[in-house]
């Protein structure tokens, strides 16, 4: 694609554009989205426009901008995540119905969790997670799981650091959070206790694609002092589910 004279391709400036939305921030001016993307302002206004022409974004009565429903449509096809998800719906429909706190799907992406669903009911506790939404590997139970059965490099990538810290929690030394992965891998499993709120255990385990490997993290927020036994049971059971209906011959 052609550079800018900044040296930015097309395709860098579109993608900066499109980052300036996040779950938080989903309507914004033109003039907002060049500032936050970095972009001068003819610039941001053309790149606007002609997304907002071709449906990718929209411009409402106010002249705001959103995402558009053109471009939700074409990342759906044929997706990988919204195959799993699809796959995953029905034990996790049934999870949440037996254990009644937040379910969740979370898939490894760029060095972070990113949450494909998340159910819920008017009972369950405190939650700060949301669909396509993202939080650290370190810090969530989902992460530790995929962290634990991600690639050696993408591992020592995270354990170098920095690791944030959430809470009081979350573990923020290398050597800590060495030991907890190969935890995760010993028993198959990770719990969270404190790690991204106080309040909140996060429980998690593997989901396997039809080649064996790691393609998810299904996982349970529960109180802080619930027992996380039934809750572990439960998930294990719904992983395997959704292991065969992706394919899978655990």
């Amino acid at each position: 694609m052609a550079n800018s004279p900044s040296g930015d391709s097309v395709t860098e400036r579109l993608i900066r554009v499109l980052e300036t939305f996040t779950p938080a921030r989903t309507v914004q001016t033109a003039a907002d989205i060049g500032r936050r993307a970095g972009l001068p302002a003819s610039s941001a206004h053309r790149i606007v426009g002609e997304l907002v022409d071709a449906g990718m974004l929209e411009r409402d009565d106010d002249r705001r901008i959103r995402i558009g429903m053109r471009l939700w449509e074409l990342a759906t096809r044929s997706s990988h995540a919204l195959r799993l998800r699809q796959a995953a719906m029905p034990s996790m429909e049934r999870v949440q119905s037996r254990v009644r706190e937040h379910t969740q799907l979370a898939i490894l992406e760029q060095d972070e969790a990113l949450f494909l669903e998340r159910l819920s009911s008017p009972e369950s506790g405190s939650n700060v997670t949301r669909i396509a939404g993202r939080l650290p590997l370190h810090a969530s139970s989902s992460g530790l799981v995929l962290l634990a059965y991600a690639d050696r490099a993408l591992q020592e990538r995270v354990l170098s650091g920095p690791l944030m810290s959430v809470t009081s929690e979350t573990i923020t030394e290398p050597s800590l959070l060495r030991r907890k992965l190969a935890e995760v891998r010993t028993i198959g499993h990770a719990v969270a206790p404190g790690y991204i709120e106080a309040v909140s255990t996060g429980v998690a385990v593997p989901v396997h694609d039809e080649t064996g490997d790691v393609a998810a993290a299904l996982s349970v927020v529960l109180r802080r002092d619930a027992p996380t036994e039934p809750a572990l049971r439960e998930l294990f059971a719904a992983a395997r589910e959704i292991e065969r209906a992706l394919g899978g011959r655990r």
